[in-house]
């Protein structure tokens, strides 16, 4: 089966029978938010559209294998393969997040710090706005802090192996 991709009919149908649970928001692929999704590029959203397909598939496996557990205890294999599952998912969350950094004004990055997933509808969060603000204030306070020019990175000097020709 890892070696041959399913028809899309079947996929999509197996997906559909295991949707998440209404009391289990974390199973649910969160959307980018509208204003980042607006000055994503082309090649972001196609990648960001596949990556919630695959999160798409991956929760209806999460949820199948959740469901086998209803009323019984857990085997350790199984409790350890949800672990990882839900891992998976998380992870690929953040590399969402990191493939949409590029996009965003540098002192917004920090909406894309890993951990920083605030599912169940969108994928920056639902306070969006408040986040903005907070980062923008606090950029403006560690720009009141940082001396100008006081921080010079030393880098060692490059070689120039080739002579230029004239």
């Amino acid at each position: 089966m890892t070696t041959n991709q399913l028809q899309e009919q079947a996929i999509n149908a197996t997906a559909d029978k295991y949707l998440a649970p209404e009391n289990c928001n974390s199973l649910i692929v969160p959307a980018v938010n509208n204003p980042i999704w607006g000055i994503m590029s082309p090649t972001i959203r196609g990648q960001g559209v596949k990556l919630q397909r695959i999160l798409k598939l991956l929760t209806a496996g999460i949820t199948a294998v959740a469901r086998t557990a209803v009323g019984i205890e857990l085997p350790e294999e199984l409790q350890d393969a949800l672990a990882l599952l839900c891992n998976t998912q998380f992870e690929i969350n953040n590399y969402r997040k990191s493939i949409i950094k590029p996009a965003l004004n540098p002192k917004f990055a920090g909406l894309c710090k890993p951990g920083n997933v605030k599912p169940p509808n969108l994928l920056f969060g639902d306070n969006l706005p408040k986040q903005v603000k907070d980062l923008d204030e606090e950029a403006k306070a560690l720009g009141l802090i940082k001396v100008p020019g006081s921080f010079k990175p030393q880098y060692p000097q490059r070689q120039h192996p080739y002579t230029p020709t004239g």
